[in-house]
């Protein structure tokens, strides 16, 4: 995670790197043991790993989807 933008990372990840990602991210905030702005830039980056997995199962799914119309 970058200091300057803790979200310009993400754009490049893979489905599971990003998956990983959130599962720690998720896993800290609900330790609780971090500050508030900790805690806020730690929801940044989790919002913005979830909406990196949606793209790639969106992606998947659209992928998936085209396949079968050929089959047909």
């Amino acid at each position: 995670m970058t200091d300057k933008n803790p979200i310009a990372d993400i754009a490049a990840m893979s489905y599971e790197q990003a998956r990983d990602e959130l599962a720690k991210v998720l896993n800290s905030l609900e330790q609780g043991a971090v500050t508030l702005e900790e805690s806020m830039t730690l929801w940044e980056r989790g919002e913005a790993l979830a909406k990196r997995c949606e793209e790639w199962l969106s992606g998947a799914r659209a992928r998936l989807d085209a396949a079968i119309k050929e089959k047909k």
